[in-house]
């Protein structure tokens, strides 16, 4: 019975994890069960804390928790939406992929570098990572996969895997990119400079469900891995 509970589980996160996910309409501090836990410690304290809340959420809310806690944490200091997510891959690998999507869909312009923390922290999930990302913010496939592949160079065959499932209309240009490659270990960027195909995400959902914004941020690839500063003036109480 327990096995068959953990099986069902795993494969429920699976399906939500490479969702794409925005902040939700309505979706305040106040809503937050985490912003109030968040907002008491210092911005040092913050990728710690925040790693601690999702390593010590119970399976079945795991899920949910990264989100809730990934949403909170990056809406009280932006600018260090890489850390966060970096700390909580790290403490957790299986929520790496579902923290750095939630966290890009709140600061897409910082989608490079937060997909380069989450790998560098959890490499065996770069694939996913890369997956969950690119259904975010398609139109910089190429640099999140790049950013993946220097994180996690060992893991060249997944990250095209997560490109070309994020990606569906990309999947016959990367096959044959592989192809000539003749079974050999295929290097990320040789193969993508070969994409040429039009960019058409498709989005995975599953309970729990977690929403596709309708227009996935156009960003400028040079600007992928820009970090937003500023954040919430810890030293200042939160107003009324």
């Amino acid at each position: 019975m327990i096995m068959k509970t953990l099986k069902t589980l795993s494969l429920v996160m699976a399906v939500a994890m490479i969702a794409t996910v925005k902040l939700q309409a309505g979706d305040t501090p106040s809503a937050n069960p985490y912003f109030g836990k968040l907002s008491a410690v210092s911005p040092a304290e913050l990728p710690a804390k925040s790693a601690d809340l999702v390593s010590q959420a119970d399976l079945k809310n795991r899920l949910q928790t990264t989100i809730d806690v990934v949403k909170a944490a990056v809406g009280l200091n932006p600018a260090a939406a890489p850390a966060i997510v970096g700390t909580i891959a790290k403490s957790t690998p299986e929520m790496a992929s579902a923290a750095a999507a939630t966290a890009v869909a709140l600061v897409p312009n910082q989608a490079i570098a937060i997909a380069h923390a989450a790998a560098a922290a959890a490499p065996s999930q770069a694939g996913k990572i890369v997956e969950a990302i690119c259904r975010v913010v398609p139109n910089v496939y190429k640099e999140v996969a790049n950013s993946v592949a220097s994180a996690a160079p060992g893991a060249g065959k997944a990250i095209l895997a997560g490109v070309s499932a994020a990606i569906p209309s990309l999947q016959e240009s990367i096959a044959k990119a592989l192809a000539n490659n003749n079974g050999g270990t295929p290097s990320v960027s040789d193969v993508l400079d070969q994409v040429t195909a039009p960019i058409f995400a498709v989005p995975h959902p599953g309970p729990p469900y977690i929403a596709i914004p309708p227009n996935p941020p156009n960003l400028q690839p040079g600007n992928g891995g820009e970090v937003v500063t500023g954040g919430r003036n810890y030293s200042t109480p939160p107003g009324p």
